[in-house]
């Protein structure tokens, strides 16, 4: 397998990757499953099989589960009795060595610092991988898994769930049909952390259970002591050394509608503040992120294709894109937030006059003809307002929607009855089986551009000022302290396979 360098994706090509919300477009050469017939079953290995991974491992059932990994035994107790045919690992490498040539896909539902190290070791031996938002720790990781599924052709899904709805889907392409015009500005927050933030390193050491490899754990961070409850099973996700933070775990759900239907490619531009001052250890309380997005275009499937015509081209003004993330900290918790952080009164008010309050997570999109609201996490149900209306209409209720044609694949499972969650891993194993890549609609090539882009965020806070950015080249050119940040030294034993 060629050794590219991740950082030789360009911007033309980056931006490219947003018409892949269009699903016509294939990389690589996808390998042969295990399986060899559409009938039959995949053998999937979950490498994090507790807390989502249990959730992960469930929506593959329909498959055979052959293998379960997690770092401690007693976290996956209940999945372990589940499935009492399945092999039980604690370390990832040992599963992959001793079964490699029995299963034909992985799951990945670790810490966010573990996403990367486990999938890319799973992609060099040809195995398919649904792996869990945000798809990497760092923009270089995010870069090199992007390289190395378009190198290695396997089917790969980021487990932004969201993606599977038709609703979301069907946002797309009333954005890009022009319905609210040129969208300058994009405003969009959520209730989290709803996990501890703002706090320093504890001192102090506490045992390490019997059933935790906490050696494991750690992974490519650096060695600090185990403390009980403070940083596993779920209170990772806001330190710096684990998680991503609120940004980390919401935007991959909550930007993937603007990011698909305004095809944002790299921003040039990223300034984060957080409410209160950053300190080494975690994320903070709160943060009020800025993107720049420069004007861009797209080809989608021309509405009357002929020879000579096959694509229509969208072109996007210049877009500023609002995060806001936490809130003031609580009096008696200061590692807790009372959620009041969100955008200017006069951008909401007309959201709070139909919904009676402002909620506490949601996605605005303003045009210069009207604004789509989104009131989910997901981008499933949103509403139209246009400038000369009133109030906001629901999308399946709104004239103008009806005169958008339809062009975005949907989900093959959307009229079958299941949860969004299973819909996004079932598309997955029918692209296995179908040996499509292009058939998921989150796979790498699209997760890996979203998680880029929100992981600048994360950058800048930690930089602690402005960064001017150079998307194809990886680099902030005004901050090369940046560099730090953006590729993480990992410890011997872990490192991208």
């Amino acid at each position: 397998m060629p050794n590219r360098k991740p950082h030789q994706l360009n911007r033309r090509k980056f931006i490219q990757a947003a018409a892949l919300t269009t699903g016509a477009v294939a990389f690589g050469v996808p390998t042969l499953v295990r399986a060899q017939n559409l009938n039959s079953k995949l053998n999937i290995a979950a490498i994090g099989a507790g807390g989502k991974g249990a959730s992960d491992t469930d929506c593959c059932n329909s498959e055979n589960i052959v293998a379960l990994c997690d770092v401690d035994s007693s976290h996956c107790a209940g999945q372990i009795k589940k499935y009492p045919d399945s092999k039980f690992y604690q370390d990832y490498r040992k599963l992959l060595d001793e079964m490699g040539k029995g299963i034909d896909a992985v799951t990945v539902s670790t810490p966010d610092h573990f996403h990367a190290i486990a999938a890319s070791a799973a992609m060099r031996m040809g195995k398919h991988v649904y792996c869990q938002k945000p798809l990497t720790q760092t923009i270089y990781e995010a870069r090199y898994l992007r390289n190395l599924a378009h190198e290695s052709g396997v089917v790969t899904q980021m487990g932004n769930q969201g993606s599977s709805a038709d609703g979301l889907r069907r946002a797309v392409e009333v954005i890009q049909s022009g319905v609210i015009g040129q969208v300058s500005q994009v405003h969009i927050w959520t209730n989290r952390p709803i996990w501890p933030q703002g706090m320093g390193r504890p001192e102090g050491e506490d045992a390490v259970p019997a059933t935790l490899d906490w050696n494991q754990w750690l992974g490519p961070a650096k060695v600090r002591p185990y403390k009980h409850g403070v940083y596993n099973p779920f209170a990772w996700r806001g330190w710096l050394d684990f998680g991503t933070g609120a940004l980390g775990d919401m935007a991959c759900h909550t930007v993937n509608m603007p990011f698909r239907g305004l095809a944002l490619g790299y921003p040039t531009e990223i300034e984060a503040q957080p409410l209160f001052p950053m300190n080494q250890e975690s994320y903070p309380i709160g943060s009020k992120i800025r993107f720049e997005f420069p004007a861009r275009s797209l080809q989608i499937p021309a509405a009357h294709a002929g020879f000579f015509h096959r694509h229509d081209t969208v072109k996007f003004a210049p877009t500023t894109l609002w995060w806001y993330d936490g809130g003031q900290p609580l009096a008696d918790n200061p590692t807790s937030h009372d959620g009041s952080n969100k955008p200017p009164r006069d951008l909401t008010a007309d959201i709070e006059e139909m919904l009676g309050e402002v909620p506490g997570s949601a996605c605005l999109l303003i045009g210069d003809k009207g604004k789509i609201f989104s009131p989910d996490d997901y981008g499933e149900q949103f509403f139209i307002k246009l400038n000369d209306e009133k109030k906001f209409t629901h999308y399946t209720k709104h004239p103008a929607v009806a005169t958008v044609r339809q062009w975005v694949p949907r989900n093959p499972f959307s009229t079958v009855k299941m949860d969004a969650d299973r819909r996004h891993h079932q598309e997955w194993i029918k692209a296995i089986k179908e040996n499509k890549p292009e058939n998921c609609y989150s796979r790498i090539a699209v997760g890996a551009q979203l998680t880029e882009i929100m992981l600048l965020g994360c950058v800048s806070l930690r930089v602690g000022k402005k960064l001017e950015w150079d998307g194809p080249n990886m680099v902030a050119t005004n901050a090369p302290e940046a560099a730090q940040f953006i590729k993480r030294d990992n410890r011997s034993g872990f490192a991208l396979s």
